[in-house]
């Protein structure tokens, strides 16, 4: 394992069965401390096939040299990539730290009985988990009820002080009065909200205000909700409303997630200008149109909606549940629109690690296992505009992953992780 204070790093890649193509390379700056993964079957820039025997030389965080005939700096670490399957870190677009199962523990009583301090605690051991299963992004899409505990853990993890994914927190999430919170109490007691609560063009743009400057990097709000324990999801926000938060956040340069399940708060969301909609799970023609017409990304959340059956009763083999035939017909549906869609699986609401579950759902859902991988990758890096995430290119970001089996083919190859490189450093996937 590299320490952290060193700096890495740089690639070599090739077509498979072809001849040993040019190698790709930044301007030479070679030390002992840089990092080699050698002669592994390497996905291409574009992510479509793989460059076999290819190596990738990594230093200083970023990928220096891609190729079969890569110069190996004297003293470079090498990791031997032979027989394996690299490919840029993953990156998932909707998750929860500090949340873990709800088969463990309810919402309620994880935001109502556990302290703050333990809840960022816990999720330090998440963000460790994540990272050693090759998650090496993370859009943390709200603390519910933790304050500002992601800004706390990607500060954490960027000075090196813990183990984990990049992270862009977006902190408390927005949610308009009486439409979000712990369920089953009496009116008359004020209880934790699990989120910011606001309402109004001009309460919501304070409230976009106080996120931004608390250090939220995106900001989150929950388009629609139940009203009442057990009634269905109904817009909660007001178009003029939405449209304010989306105009506040632009002007500080922040992009917005809306949690959207109806179609009526999908429509006014993407009017809005909201860059991704999480879960869509009734979304209808004219909707999905409308988001691919605006460019709007969708964050299926098929994982957490599997996980949700699951805790109520339901087992694979038996029939399946109205929850899963309307996301499964949504994902179709979404496909046919041309409708950008990213990896963002819900994770906390199932266990930390497993997101990959993500991907085999998309996949048994209609999405080749090629498009799938991209949508964790290169599609999810320009969702949240990281032009250095999720291609395996010379002067990008050195976050890598190496498979024991071929993901273009089968997504169950996502579990057989072999090794994770963060920022251009070699993960300790024993820690």
């Amino acid at each position: 394992m590299i320490d952290l204070n060193f700096a890495l790093l740089l690639l070599a890649l090739t077509p498979l069965g072809a001849a040993a193509a040019p190698v790709q390379s930044l301007p030479k700056n070679a030390s002992a401390t840089s990092l080699v993964i050698a002669r592994a079957n390497v996905l291409s820039e574009d992510g479509t096939r793989w460059l076999a025997n290819t190596d990738v030389v990594m230093e200083d965080g970023r990928i220096r040299a891609i190729g079969q005939d890569a110069e190996i700096p004297d003293g470079a670490v090498q990791i031997e990539g032979e027989g394996l399957w690299l490919t840029p870190g993953l990156i998932d677009l909707h998750s929860h730290l500090v949340l873990y199962p709800y088969d463990e523990r309810s919402w309620n009583d994880q935001v109502l009985k556990e302290s703050i301090e333990l809840r960022t605690i816990r999720g330090v051991g998440s963000a460790g988990v994540s990272l050693r299963r090759g998650w090496t992004t993370l859009r943390e899409l709200g603390t519910e009820g933790a304050g500002f505990a992601d800004v706390a853990l990607r500060d954490a993890i960027d000075q090196g002080l813990i183990q984990g994914p990049r992270i862009l927190a977006v902190t408390r999430a927005l949610v308009a009065t009486g439409c979000y919170g712990p369920s089953g109490f009496a009116p008359n007691w004020d209880l934790p909200k699990g989120a910011q609560v606001a309402d109004g063009p001009v309460g919501v743009r304070v409230a976009v205000r106080e996120q931004i400057a608390a250090g939220a990097d995106w900001i989150k709000v929950y388009a629609d909700y139940r009203r009442k324990p057990g009634d269905p999801s109904t817009p909660t926000f007001s178009q003029e409303e939405l449209n304010a938060i989306c105009d506040e956040a632009r002007s500080a340069g922040v992009s917005v997630s809306a949690h959207a399940v109806t179609a009526e708060a999908i429509r006014r969301a993407v009017l809005a200008g909201v860059a991704t909609i999480e879960h869509g799970y009734e979304a209808d023609a004219t909707v999905l149109e409308l988001m691919a017409k605006h460019g709007v990304a969708l964050c299926p959340t098929l994982a957490a909606n599997e996980a949700m059956c699951r805790y109520q009763g339901w087992e694979p083999g038996q029939p399946e549940p109205q929850r899963l035939t309307r996301a499964r017909s949504m994902f179709k549906a979404a496909l046919a629109a041309g409708v950008t869609i990213a990896c963002g699986s819900d994770v906390g609401v199932f266990a930390h690690g497993q997101n990959a579950r993500e991907i085999e759902l998309m996949v048994e859902y209609g999405m080749t296992p090629g498009a799938a991988l991209a949508s964790a990758t290169s599609v999810a890096a320009k969702v949240i505009d990281r032009p250095g995430l999720g291609r395996i290119a010379v002067g990008n970001e050195a976050d890598l992953v190496l498979f024991g089996g071929d993901p273009l083919v089968d997504p169950s190859a996502l579990w057989k992780v072999h090794a994770v490189i963060s920022r251009g450093v070699e993960v300790d996937l024993n820690r």
